[in-house]
């Protein structure tokens, strides 16, 4: 089996690479030459020049594979592949886009009778190693034609990837499980915060987290990550705090307001990234200010 991969990043780069260590043939491009170059010595990747030339490289049907950043640049090179492809090729979205474009993506590509796929995507760098879990949405018919490629990239050929539904549902379902992942990250980071405060008993925190890796019901892949780090350096020496949050953690919340669910996990722990990323924290100073005015508390000053 062959595809085109188009966008060689950190995630890219590492399913090329898996999927040829599985004996699928992959024609790649990135705008990052030495990239391309590497992996075409390294791994067996046939390289490609451009877009088009990737695309040159394939033959019957035609499948291309896109991890690019989500909006501008994923509209547009689903456009630019419209006149270069024919009915009946694929395009799968495995990047981080909002599953409204991603149904409107579809349908338009429907027009043209060229088959789409949004491919939900977790595993991060690991993905390589252990394997990707994979939320794809699409018709059954573009599913069975793609079944080869995930089984290949899945942790396992019968688990770690599923057909979820139709077009859009596969980055709606890896919408939810960002905003799950957010809450989880926000209560494990809290409650770590409240055992380093507790000064008099003078835990450690690399300790208890390598203990709760073991038969604990909060174990998990997260906590895994995490007691790792902590063995190194419990202060966290040069991290500084501030948390970034993808689209994803924002379009969950949105999701929650048009379906009127109560979702206040996952709302308070994006508001607590956004604060996280206050670099002036004006509101801390009102609330000082208030506490002042109302009960005459002291206010620090810098």
């Amino acid at each position: 089996m062959k595809l085109a991969m188009i966008g060689l990043g950190k995630m890219g780069g590492n399913m090329a690479t898996r999927l040829l260590r599985h004996k699928i043939e992959v024609v790649g491009f990135d705008f990052n030459a030495d990239t391309v170059n590497k992996l075409a010595k390294e791994e067996g990747l046939i390289a490609a020049g451009s877009v088009a030339d990737a695309v040159s490289k394939l033959s019957g049907q035609k499948i291309v594979w896109m991890m690019l950043p989500a909006g501008d640049i994923t509209e547009n090179q689903i456009k630019d592949l419209i006149p270069i492809l024919n009915k009946g090729d694929i395009i799968i979205d495995g990047g981080n886009s909002n599953y409204k474009d991603s149904q409107r993506r579809g349908a338009m590509l429907a027009e043209h009778g060229i088959g789409f796929m949004d491919s939900g995507t977790s595993g991060g760098v690991w993905g390589l190693e252990n394997g990707y879990c994979l939320m794809v949405g699409g018709t059954k018919e573009v599913a069975a034609v793609v079944t080869p490629i995930l089984k290949a990239l899945a942790p396992a050929e019968n688990r770690g990837w599923a057909h979820v539904g139709p077009v859009g549902s596969g980055h709606f379902t890896k919408m939810i499980h960002n905003g799950i992942e957010y809450g989880m990250m926000q209560a494990m980071a809290e409650g770590l915060d409240l055992i380093k405060g507790k000064e008099e008993f003078n835990l450690n925190l690399a300790e208890i987290t390598e203990l709760w890796r073991h038969g604990s019901v909060v174990r998990s892949w997260l906590l895994d990550l995490t007691a790792d780090a902590l063995k190194d350096d419990q202060e966290l020496t040069g991290i500084a705090p501030y948390v970034a949050d993808s689209g994803e953690g924002r379009w969950t919340v949105m999701e929650s307001v048009e379906q009127g669910v109560a979702a206040p996990v996952l709302t308070l722990a994006l508001q607590a990234r956004f604060r996280s990323q206050d670099a002036t924290g004006y509101s801390y100073k009102l609330l000082s200010m208030m506490r002042n005015g109302f009960g005459g508390h002291a206010v620090k000053m810098s």
